[in-house]
């Protein structure tokens, strides 16, 4: 996570279920940076970076830009910067912006537009895709 530089390798599922302490694990990492407020993250959007990380053909890195917002982090973003929906589905534990080192940014927009799982926003003057388990949508972002 770039803002608390927090890592972690970690195993969320084996022999066909979810760890729990995993996944307690993944969302304290996930919590909103701000006032460390946590919230499930959607286990889609993990299958969905396990997925992405496969499709890479490579062993990577994620960097965590954002993942869950509490309300009133995302209200605050949204009041000073249009890029940040009122809606966001970081709302949900839902969402989440990335990189991965060595990987181009437009290499990494284009394995996750491919898994066609759910919506994603390239960030290229940010330096982030953003994926989420939403509807399947695309659009370009600053």
């Amino acid at each position: 996570h770039l803002h608390t530089g927090e890592r972690m390798t970690i195993t969320y599922w084996a022999d066909g279920n979810y760890l729990p302490d995993s996944l307690t694990d993944i969302n304290h990492l996930l919590r909103d940076f701000r006032n460390n407020k946590t919230l499930p993250i959607d286990t889609a959007l993990l299958d969905q970076l396990s997925q992405l990380q496969a499709s890479l053909n490579r062993p990577c890195e994620f960097q965590v830009i954002s993942a869950y917002r509490s309300p009133e982090t995302n209200n605050m973003l949204h009041a000073n910067s249009n890029g940040v929906a009122k809606h966001s589905m970081h709302l949900e534990g839902r969402a989440i912006d990335i990189r991965v080192p060595g990987v181009p940014l437009s290499v990494l927009q284009g394995q996750a537009l491919a898994l066609q799982a759910g919506g994603v926003g390239y960030y290229p003057q940010s330096d982030f895709v953003h994926v989420d388990t939403g509807r399947i949508r695309q659009w370009r972002g600053s």
